[in-house]
């Protein structure tokens, strides 16, 4: 990998992981492009796990304020708790949530339920998601146009009402499996959790949200685990050039957040709904022409 190869990756895992048109689709498509890797889909996976490092610590300075508050408050109100002498009465709206939780203890215990589906299936079907078949250019488009056909239903049928202090495990699980639509290329993991909070009657915004916090165990997760392998399966002199890509997509992803929570209080998702279908069905046919290979 040459430190070009990796800027442009970095500028590319930067613009497309926040903003819902599926950052490994276009990050296959950049990798052939630069002919990185053009026989190895595993160093293909390893590097992109790692540049998603760099959008993790964009999500972490954007949002320090509202972690470091969840944090907090996730401590205290269970050290808290334990003085409650056993009365421990839920949530008049809320059936399943304690009353003594804050709505950041709760929304920190939705993120940790909401991330437990994508750590099982990403575990279970860990080598079919780095090999090379799931790679495919037909499926890849067909993802493309298959989520923005959902998130189109999603912004129609969506009765947008909910905040994130409103959220229950609803939410939690059912963007936590939509969450699982990210391990296959070309699905988008914020088209597909922002799709999923439409759908349970979200706001836009609130989606969003969720959906950058609900990424990071994700994210860290499995760009650890990739690093891990990285070290072993990429040259020593790979790690540099990685590096810079990785900082490249902090800085670019920090802007993508900002730009993408600012366009959804004021936008629906149309824009990125026909940028899908039309990248997809553009692929469908270069594919169909034998101009590009799968």
């Amino acid at each position: 990998m040459t430190i070009l190869q990796a800027i442009i990756l970095g500028i590319v895992q930067g613009l497309t992981e926040f903003i819902p048109i599926s950052s490994t689709a276009h990050l296959i498509f950049a990798s052939r492009w630069t002919d990185l890797y053009p026989t190895d889909a595993e160093k293909i996976t390893a590097t992109i796990a790692v540049l998603q490092l760099g959008t993790l610590v964009a999500v972490f300075a954007y949002f320090a304020s509202d972690i470091l508050n969840i944090a907090f408050s996730f401590v205290r109100d269970h050290l808290s708790v334990m003085n409650l002498g056993g009365k421990r009465y839920f949530h008049n709206t809320n059936s399943f949530r304690p009353q003594w939780m804050s709505d950041e203890t709760w929304l920190g215990w939705l993120v940790i339920v909401g991330s437990i589906p994508i750590g099982v299936v990403g575990l279970v079907f860990k080598k079919y998601i780095e090999g090379a078949e799931i790679k495919n250019l037909w499926l890849v488009a067909t993802m493309m146009i298959a989520v923005a056909v959902l998130l189109a239903i999603a912004e129609f049928t969506g009765k947008r009402r909910k905040e994130l202090k409103n959220l229950g495990l609803g939410d939690a699980v059912t963007v936590g499996l939509a969450q699982c639509l990210a391990l296959i290329p070309g699905a988008s993991r914020s088209g597909s959790t922002i799709m999923a909070g439409l759908f349970v009657g979200q706001t836009r915004e609130t989606a969003a949200r969720f959906s950058f916090l609900l990424m990071m165990p994700a994210i860290f997760a499995s760009g650890l685990l990739e690093l891990k392998e990285a070290m072993t399966i990429l040259s020593k002199d790979d790690f540099v050039p990685l590096l810079v890509g990785t900082i490249v997509s902090g800085v670019i992803g920090y802007a993508s957040i900002w730009f993408l929570l600012w366009f959804l209080r004021k936008r629906s998702n149309g824009i990125f709904i026909g940028y899908r279908i039309v990248v997809g069905t553009i692929i469908i046919v270069l594919l169909s022409m034998k101009i590009i290979q799968p």
